[in-house]
């Protein structure tokens, strides 16, 4: 899938999954959007380019060269951002990594995985068949479970976060930050070890 563009010197992708919209900023579906944000705030960038379907930047951490992207296309359509930005500066698939949420671990928590199935994640259906693979590390964000089996997923995913929850959100993305360094660096056993709650 990888085209003929100069590799620009990017290293990595980190896509940082939600939907755009302000009605949608503080979502459970934004987990990666909220966290997108609070590194930018940390590392001193913003994500003010256009381009791949994206707002996005290029920056350095943990001594990589790194593309850190908000996909514009909405949850369901993300993949088409990410292979265009991994086509564009022909990025494998195992160095593209997805900050994404996860309602079956509560706010707080979260799962490292190098690859692995859509688990119901339309977000990640849609990288794995745009990418047509499943070999690319998530960082699964926890946003809680649903109340009650009855309730409509799509409904609580778009629910906002209760303000308790958005309180543990600082601690949880520096500890997701402690984790991505860890996986840019190769070091997943390390990640999975310290950070998996």
């Amino acid at each position: 899938m990888f085209g003929s563009a100069k590799h620009g010197g990017v290293e990595y992708i980190v896509v940082c999954l939600g939907n755009p919209g302000e009605k949608y900023t503080t979502t459970r579906h934004n987990m990666g959007f909220l966290f997108g944000d609070y590194i930018a705030d940390k590392l001193g960038f913003e994500f003010n380019k256009i381009k791949f379907k994206s707002n996005y930047n290029i920056t350095q951490f943990a001594g990589k060269k790194v593309l850190f992207m908000k996909p514009q296309t909405f949850m369901n359509s993300s993949g088409e951002a990410v292979a265009e930005a991994a086509n564009f500066y022909k990025i494998p698939s195992e160095n593209v990594i997805v900050i994404v949420d996860d309602v079956n671990f509560d706010v707080g928590q979260m799962r490292i995985r190098r690859k692995g199935s859509y688990g119901g994640h339309n977000g990640i259906k849609s990288i794995n068949e745009m990418l047509k693979t499943e070999n690319y590390p998530r960082i699964k964000l926890g946003v809680g479970k649903k109340p009650h089996a009855d309730y409509e997923m799509i409904d609580f995913v778009l629910g906002n976060l209760p303000s308790d929850e958005m309180k543990k959100l600082p601690e949880l993305f520096e500890r997701t930050m402690g984790a991505l360094e860890l996986v840019l660096n190769e070091k997943f056993d390390d990640a999975m070890q310290r950070y998996n709650s």
